[in-house]
């Protein structure tokens, strides 16, 4: 080989090198928590990277500015990370749908077909990102006549439950989030987040009933509030966040839903599923607590709350 093409194919050799090192790319996946149009950045509590990355928050610039029409806070995203010096930013940004192939909540979807199939207008009454929650009125744990209006001012996590579901990772999971919150929040709960959990089998959790329901989660009623009422609104409130359930021989078949809710009244996430983790609801939550006049706050790269970001390993 002459001298010549041993330059050229060294010189090739040490570019491809240099690229490399100045561009690093790894598959991310993780929630998404905030979408600033305007500025083409997104905010994501990412899923862990094993041999990488601990689970932390990040926000990403987004080169693509298209595809963030169309996202919303809550939804499960996959991309690209691209590091080149010391800027992180996303390509081939896309959303992940939930999928959960365990018998109730495939059942359920079975099910939910089959209602918007019956009443094609059920899918209109679902509330987007951004719109004002109605009012309405259930009772509590302790008995006392509660209006969700009365939440104004704070930020509200609510999703659903009742106490004989059978199985660990449905109910039990989704309250267990919500307690997971109570700890990470303890001393703003109350003053500034406020937990609901509707509770969809009133025939049977009421009463005392209701309230041993919520003790076994040591819930204070101040700050965390066990609702139930008629069945007709319990429906209603539910059909408002597009959750649904069934009677299947004594138990609940039903869809999962968790749902964030600004000071303002507003929806600011509703998931979906049970595959998100307690503390990507908890950045979620502490995101919209952040919150300042609308605006989003300003993010860097940590686990929200925590005093020290997790390092990258290798970093």
């Amino acid at each position: 080989m002459d001298a010549k093409r041993v330059t050229v194919t060294a010189g090739i050799c040490i570019l491809a090198a240099l690229t490399s090192w100045a561009s690093e790319q790894r598959t991310v996946q993780g929630m998404l928590l905030q979408v600033d149009r305007a500025k083409g950045l997104i905010t994501v509590s990412c899923d862990a990277i094993p041999g990488y990355m601990e689970a932390m928050v990040m926000p990403f610039a987004v080169r693509e500015p298209g595809v963030l029409k169309a996202i919303e806070p809550g939804t499960t995203v996959r991309f690209t990370m691209v590091e080149r010096g010391h800027e992180d930013y996303a390509e081939h940004l896309q959303t992940i749908k939930v999928v959960n192939y365990e018998a109730e909540p495939t059942e359920a979807a079975r099910l939910a077909i089959l209602h918007r199939a019956m009443d094609p207008a059920a899918a209109a009454r679902t509330m987007s990102v951004g719109q004002q929650v109605p009012d309405f009125k259930l009772t509590d744990q302790a008995q006392h006549a509660t209006h969700f209006t009365q939440f104004r001012g704070k930020v509200v996590a609510l999703t659903f439950a009742y106490s004989r579901c059978p199985n660990p990772n449905y109910c039990f999971r989704l309250s267990n989030n919500l307690s997971r919150l109570s700890r990470r929040f303890r001393d703003r709960t109350g003053r500034d987040l406020v937990l609901v959990t509707i509770v969809i089998d009133p025939d049977n959790d009421r009463g005392k009933a209701l309230q041993r329901y919520a003790d076994t989660w040591k819930a204070d009623p101040a700050t965390w509030h066990f609702l139930t009422g008629p069945l007709s609104d319990i429906r209603g409130v539910a059909e408002m966040f597009g959750m649904n359930f069934w009677n299947d021989e004594g138990f609940l078949t039903h869809s999962f839903h968790t749902v964030v809710i600004d000071r303002d009244g507003r929806v600011a996430a509703n998931l979906e599923g049970n595959q998100f983790t307690a503390e990507q609801l908890g950045d979620l939550v502490e995101t919209v607590l952040r919150r300042t006049n609308g605006k989003a706050p300003e993010v860097t790269t940590a686990r929200m709350g925590e005093a020290a970001a997790p390092t990258k390993q290798g970093h």
